[in-house]
C-alpha cells in the first residue's frame, strides 16, 4: 500500500492554503501556516511571486491529490476513467474522489482527518453493505450504507469525533444508528463538494 508518509503540514504550505490534513491542528494557532502563510524551502518566499499558466494548473492538481491522499498514478488513472464517462470531466472526477470509501468515513464525521479515516477503513473498522471492507479507495454506489462496526462504535477516538466535530453532513449521504452509519442517497452534485479546487484547470493541464 503506498501512500504519502512526509510533513503534511509543508503540503498546505506549498499550496498557500490550509488544505486540513491533519484534524483540530489545523484549526488552532499551531497550525505552520498561520505563522510561516509561504512556500517550504529556501526561496519559499520567491515562489509566491512567480506564475503562469502551467503552475496555476498544476497547483490544482496537485491541491485536489493532497486533499483527497491519492498519489499520481492513481490520481491520472481516474482523470482518464473520469474522461471516458458522459457528462463534464472535472465534474466526474471530484465525483469519484468524493465516493472513495476513506472520503466517505471522513465525511460522515468519524475521524478528524481523511488520513485517520483512511486507517480506520485499513483497520477494518467500517462495513459496507453489511461487510467489512479495507480499501480505503473503495469505490461506493448510491443505495450502499456504510457502517461502523460494533466493536468501533466503543473506540474513545471515533466517539470522541463523533461528539465534538462540528461538520455538516453532506446532503447527498443520510444518517442514521445515531450516527454510526451512512447511506449514500444520491451521487454528489459540484455545489454538494466543498473542496476549494478548479477543476476545470485539472482538465486543461491532462488535456495538453
Amino acid at each position: 500500500m503506498a501512500r504519502y508518509t512526509g510533513p503534511v503540514c509543508r503540503l498546505c504550505r506549498r499550496e498557500k492554503m490550509k488544505l486540513f490534513l491533519k484534524g483540530p491542528k489545523c484549526d488552532s494557532m499551531k497550525c505552520p501556516i498561520e505563522r510561516r502563510p509561504y512556500p517550504p524551502g529556501d526561496h519559499g518566499r520567491d515562489r509566491m511571486r512567480q506564475g503562469s499558466e502551467y503552475l496555476a494548473q498544476l497547483r490544482e492538481k496537485q491541491k485536489a491529490r493532497r486533499i483527497y491522499g491519492v498519489l499520481e498514478k492513481q490520481f491520472a488513472n481516474l482523470y482518464e476513467e473520469a474522461n471516458r464517462q458522459q457528462g463534464i470531466t472535472g465534474e466526474n472526477l471530484l465525483r469519484m474522489l468524493e465516493l472513495r470509501l476513506d472520503n466517505l468515513v471522513y465525511r460522515a464525521g468519524w475521524a478528524s482527518s481523511r488520513a485517520q479515516a483512511r486507517q480506520f477503513v485499513r483497520h477494518g473498522h467500517v462495513n459496507v453493505n453489511g461487510r467489512r471492507v479495507t480499501i480505503p479507495s473503495y469505490r461506493v454506489r448510491k443505495g450502499d450504507t456504510i457502517a461502523l462496526r460494533d466493536k468501533a462504535r466503543g473506540l474513545i477516538v471515533i466517539r470522541h469525533n463523533i461528539d465534538t466535530l462540528d461538520r455538516q453532513i453532506p446532503p447527498w449521504l443520510e444518517t442514521s444508528e445515531e450516527g454510526a452509519a451512512v447511506s449514500v442517497r444520491d451521487v454528489p452534485l459540484r455545489e454538494h463538494i466543498d473542496v476549494p479546487v478548479r477543476e476545470q484547470l485539472i482538465v486543461e493541464l491532462y488535456s495538453k
